[in-house]
């Protein structure tokens, strides 16, 4: 009972806000500190190596298509042709 001796009431006061106080600013740092490290997955760096490859081309598309024997030379052929004499398809600029 030491702790009483001229202090008065108040002491314990200000120890119990204090203790509030800390636990407030702890738990917001965390917070915080969480929402960043979210906000970092959600938009990584444009500069990241492991960015998706870009989807393959048609005329790719039809090569695989003939190595797996999913389509014969005769078809592949065809159809080849057919893609390189209507040109470029998809937006974007045309020359």
């Amino acid at each position: 009972m030491l702790f009483w001796m001229g202090h008065g009431g108040w002491s314990w006061f200000a120890m119990s806000v204090s203790m509030i106080l800390f636990w407030v600013l702890l738990i917001l740092g965390a917070v915080l500190l969480f929402s960043a490290l979210g906000r970092l997955r959600e938009h990584p760096r444009p500069h990241a190596p492991w960015h998706a490859p870009p989807a393959p081309g048609p005329e790719q598309i039809l090569g695989e298509r003939f190595a797996r024997g999913e389509i014969d030379e005769e078809e592949y052929r065809r159809r080849l042709a057919v893609l390189r004499s209507s040109g470029p398809s998809g937006p974007g600029p045309q020359p």
